[in-house]
């Protein structure tokens, strides 16, 4: 890992925009078209704000998030909601979303056809990632069910995810899927973020997610 510290937050928001900017511009002179996945949450808000105003040809890009709770779109615990207002806005209203949920009552409704609309774009070619302070990300929790199938070599593209104390069934991108992005980043807030991704690297993915992705990535830190 190669780990980045900011001053503050705002600091960290413009310059990891530009950074995920400039990784999709190169990615672009190499292909027609390139997939970036984003995770939900706040703390990516400010970094979408600045990336959706960014200079580069938007229409050949598409854009995932790494997980999502199954929830129609107009619900206010849906991610895609966060990421159409903050980041398919300004220049990057014309890239193209690719949903992670579709109207049925269980995930393993749709999940053929969920992921016949992501399985062509990939690999990823930019992954944004963010961590919990349990060591999660996306929706890989520790001691979640159907956590071995998501962290396998031959995991699927998508998972469903459910875990006791989780209000709604979530939707996931796989590790694999995930840690094969040609260019990841981690972005975290706070002293216990930063605490918790040190003690990860020294413990199995079951038990802390997050370290199945951390191979090459860029970490962005700030209190």
């Amino acid at each position: 890992m190669n780990f980045n510290t900011y001053p503050d937050a705002d600091m960290m928001a413009i310059d990891v925009a530009n950074v995920l900017a400039e990784d999709l511009r190169e990615a672009l002179h190499q292909k027609d078209r390139v997939v970036m996945a984003v995770p939900g949450g706040t703390t990516p808000g400010p970094v979408f704000d600045a990336l959706s105003a960014a200079d580069l040809d938007w229409a050949r890009v598409d854009v995932l998030l790494s997980d999502e709770r199954w929830v129609p779109e107009d619900h206010e615990r849906s991610n895609s909601a966060l990421v159409k207002a903050r980041l398919l806005t300004n220049r990057a209203i014309a890239a193209r979303y690719l949903p992670l949920y579709a109207p049925a009552e269980v995930p393993e409704d749709v999940l053929p056809e969920l992921e016949a609309g992501i399985v062509t774009a990939l690999p990823l070619d930019v992954a944004l990632l963010g961590m919990g302070a349990d060591m999660h990300t996306a929706s890989l929790f520790p001691n979640s069910a159907g956590l071995e199938d998501a962290l396998a070599e031959d995991a699927p593209v998508l998972l469903p995810v459910r875990r006791d104390d989780l209000p709604d069934t979530r939707i996931t991108l796989s590790a694999r899927v995930l840690n094969g992005a040609m260019r990841k980043h981690i972005l975290i807030k706070g002293a216990d973020k930063r605490e918790a991704l040190s003690a990860a690297q020294n413990l199995p993915a079951t038990d802390a997610p997050i370290r199945a992705v951390c191979a090459g990535a860029d970490v962005h830190w700030t209190e």
